[in-house]
């Protein structure tokens, strides 16, 4: 099991998150942030800290949102377990699918 970034941190990435995180799997994309499923201890630490709740526990994420489990786990693919975020900084790509969503307006 793994948490999981939904549609309110595309665009915005807040990066509360990335400070809370003890082990750092939260990753960086252009438009969005990712939490590496097999580097995240399960602690929720990220979550409480997201000011738009973007941030679910798989098991918890709404039904609107199913995808971002998709987009999430794939995002790494491409680069495997890097070993922490703090290695790779700002990834020049998305998923495709949230490579492809709308721009967001901005969050208030």
């Amino acid at each position: 099991m793994t948490y999981v970034i939904a549609l309110p941190c595309v665009d915005l990435k807040d990066k509360a998150c990335i400070d809370e995180c003890p082990v750092d799997c939260i990753y960086e994309g252009e438009r969005s942030l990712y939490i590496h499923p097999d580097e995240c201890v399960d602690c929720g630490a990220c979550e409480p800290v997201c000011p738009v709740e973007a941030i679910y526990y798989e098991d918890d994420l709404p039904s609107e949102w199913q995808d971002y489990y998709k987009a999430n786990v794939e995002f790494f693919d491409e680069i495997g377990s890097p070993g922490g975020a703090a290695k790779t900084g700002t990834l020049d790509f998305d998923h495709p699918f949230i490579a492809t969503l709308p721009l967001q307006e901005e969050h208030v």
